[in-house]
């Protein structure tokens, strides 16, 4: 099969790319993400429509936020969009007229960085994307394994503290509660709050309240050196080379890749994973390490992976 169409659907926006074998996106649609969830079908039609023109495409794939059955066909639970057992395949197959693959959209950013970015030469790799959740992918023996029903490697609930932080997904203790970029900018609040002295640089970045530490002020003072910002990236990797330990436990990849926004701060964020990793990956005095690595396709990681897979079939 020559060129597929990989669909990212984001908060704000719905982006499509035609993308070729060697993973190279050749042009690109994007158009606002509708507020219903029929509204978002006919986006996606329309940002396929437009960022096939002038190319002759054989396959769609769509990487979604939420469980994916195992067909590849129904969405059967979206955190952020009103879908359950929504058939999206069918709907987008009826709206473009061609063959359409969903898939879980971590899945896909796991697979794209798999085939075409820091998992090159690496058979067995697990993904992590340390967003504002945590996400995951697993690829073992070469292909993505998605469990029995297709709900597989959804690691950011796991629950690694009983009884411990509340969820959005309704349980407590979830390993993206204390590893992703909402624990960042909590630990980061809660140690300003604890000692405003150690943080004038993230303060100031802000509005100079505790409430108002952002994200991008946190990144922006821990380059500047600011004791609260580099403690609370430490926090956050000490929680996620902990679980890659764990992952380790289960899988015993080869690699590790971590994606998402937090990991584009790189070593300032991906030294101390490794040394956490390190530090809990039981029998790690005698045993093989498995390589922790940044991402290299970033946001279009997901893109360029659902892409594939639709190629794959």
């Amino acid at each position: 099969m020559g060129l597929t169409i990989g669909v990212d659907i984001g908060g704000t926006k719905i982006a499509a790319g035609v993308v070729d074998e060697e993973g190279q996106i050749l042009s690109t649609f994007k158009v606002p993400t509708p507020p219903t969830a029929e509204g978002i079908v006919d986006a996606i039609s329309a940002a396929v429509a437009g960022a096939s023109e002038g190319h002759d495409v054989e396959a769609v794939g769509i990487g979604a936020a939420g469980y994916v059955d195992d067909k590849r066909a129904t969405v059967l639970f979206a955190p952020n969009i009103n879908w359950r057992h929504e058939p999206l395949k069918d709907k987008v197959e009826q709206r473009t007229g061609l063959p359409v693959v969903v898939e879980n959209d971590a899945n896909a950013a796991a697979w794209g960085e798999y085939r075409f970015g820091a998992g090159q030469g690496h058979d067995d790799v697990i993904c992590i994307t340390l967003g504002t959740g945590l996400g995951g992918g697993i690829i073992i023996g070469n292909k993505l394994r998605r469990g029995r029903f297709g709900v597989a490697a959804e690691f950011g609930h796991i629950r690694v503290v009983p009884d411990g932080l509340l969820c959005g997904c309704g349980s407590q203790g979830c390993w993206e509660q204390y590893a992703s970029g909402r624990a960042l900018v909590r630990y980061a609040k809660q140690r300003a709050n604890a000692t405003p002295e150690n943080a004038t640089i993230l303060l100031a970045l802000g509005d100079g309240t505790v409430e108002g530490i952002e994200g991008k002020h946190i990144s922006e003072a821990a380059r500047q050196g600011c004791p609260v910002a580099v403690d609370s990236f430490r926090e956050l990797a000490r929680w996620a080379g902990a679980g890659l330990a764990d992952l380790a436990s289960l899988f015993d990849p080869s690699a590790f890749i971590v994606g998402g926004g937090v990991s584009d701060e790189g070593e300032l964020v991906l030294g101390p994973i490794r040394k956490s990793f390190r530090r809990w990956l039981i029998g790690g005095e005698w045993r093989p390490h498995a390589q922790v690595l940044a991402a290299q396709l970033g946001g279009k990681a997901g893109l360029v992976g659902a892409a594939d897979l639709a190629r794959q079939g």
